[in-house]
């Protein structure tokens, strides 16, 4: 007896496919350094932006302060993050990156590139250009990632 046809699938379920494994190999990066995606965000912002104030950080996380103090006291448990106060003002409150938390970032741009080469190691140098231009088609009227 032979099995039913599975129905094709569709090109963007496997896009989410190609999606689901990027952000599963950044995730595994992460966890081998011991810390949360949230984390490593938030090191990763402060490396790019020392001196940051928490709120800041809550906007660029899309979380809430409260979640980020959590957050910041983990790291600074670590000595990845320290706390400091500006001019006096107990209120304001600067952010800044150990050497020790830049030391345990450093790299994942890297191992991302690594993951997307893998990933489009199947193609050719002229497939990876129609794949480009195709999705530059189906892309160029929708809003980016993060932007409503």
């Amino acid at each position: 007896m032979e099995s039913p046809e599975r129905p094709p699938v569709s090109p963007l379920a496997k896009l989410r496919t190609i999606s689901w494994a990027q952000v599963r190999a950044g995730q595994d990066w992460i966890r081998s350094r011991g810390l949360t995606p949230q984390q490593a965000f938030v090191l990763n912002h402060l490396a790019g932006n020392p001196g940051a104030i928490q709120r800041d950080i809550a906007r660029e996380t899309r979380t809430t302060p409260a979640n980020v103090s959590g957050v910041l006291r983990g790291l600074e448990a670590r000595n990845l993050v320290e706390r400091r106060f500006e001019g006096g003002d107990e209120r304001s409150k600067r952010v800044f990156a150990t050497d020790a938390g830049i030391a345990l970032i450093t790299g994942h741009e890297e191992a991302m590139a690594a993951a997307d080469e893998s990933l489009l190691a199947p193609l050719t140098g002229a497939e990876r250009t129609i794949l480009g231009e195709l999705l530059d088609k189906i892309t160029a009227d929708l809003p980016e990632a993060g932007n409503p």
